[in-house]
């Protein structure tokens, strides 16, 4: 396990079609790796209307992660690119509609603003985030780390463990960074 501190927290939302009991697992995971997680549940509809209810939820604070689910990390995205978090994580980022990728720029023209390190997993078979694109678009964040799971589609679910270390593994480095460790990598 991971030596971190004690004030590192992560509020973790899922995504449009899903529900707080899509993202339990990662809470439930996380907490038995040490660390604290809320879940925020978030209204319906577009992810710009959706960012009042993320801040009210994620209060900042030295220490404060956010994230979630396709839906659920692109409106904390919107939200890292206005407020001062920690740290970002986007799981199965939801990068264009499916069979639609040429608008990709939409759902990304803010992130160049986002000033925290940011840890994307996501599958090569996800059909909202062509892969080739992901990439490119991660050049665009001034601090990130993508992590690919080859086979798998919109959900990293399925390689649930690893997602958890990676996740686990971000906090304690971004967490050691704050405190003056200039060997990380973030």
């Amino acid at each position: 396990m991971p030596d971190r501190s004690a004030s590192e927290h992560l509020y973790l939302a899922p995504g449009a079609s899903g529900n707080l009991a899509g993202v339990a697992p990662y809470r439930d995971g996380l907490v038995g790796r040490g660390i604290d997680v809320s879940l925020v549940s978030l209204p319906r509809g577009r992810a710009e209307a959706a960012v009042p209810a993320y801040r009210r939820a994620a209060p900042q604070a030295p220490g404060t992660f956010i994230g979630g689910q396709s839906f659920g990390g692109r409106v904390g995205s919107l939200l890292a690119a206005d407020e001062p978090y920690a740290g970002l994580v986007l799981l199965s980022y939801p990068l264009h509609r499916p069979g639609d990728p040429g608008r990709w720029q939409e759902r990304t023209v803010h992130w160049p603003r986002i000033p925290c390190p940011v840890l994307l997993l996501s599958g090569d078979r996800d059909p909202l985030a062509s892969i080739g694109l992901l990439r490119a678009a991660v050049e665009l964040l001034p601090s990130a780390k993508l992590v690919v799971y080859p086979g798998i589609g919109h959900g990293v679910l399925p390689v649930l463990d690893d997602a958890l270390d990676q996740i686990a593994a971000f906090i304690s480095e971004v967490g050691r960074r704050s405190v003056g460790d200039a060997t990380t990598p973030w």
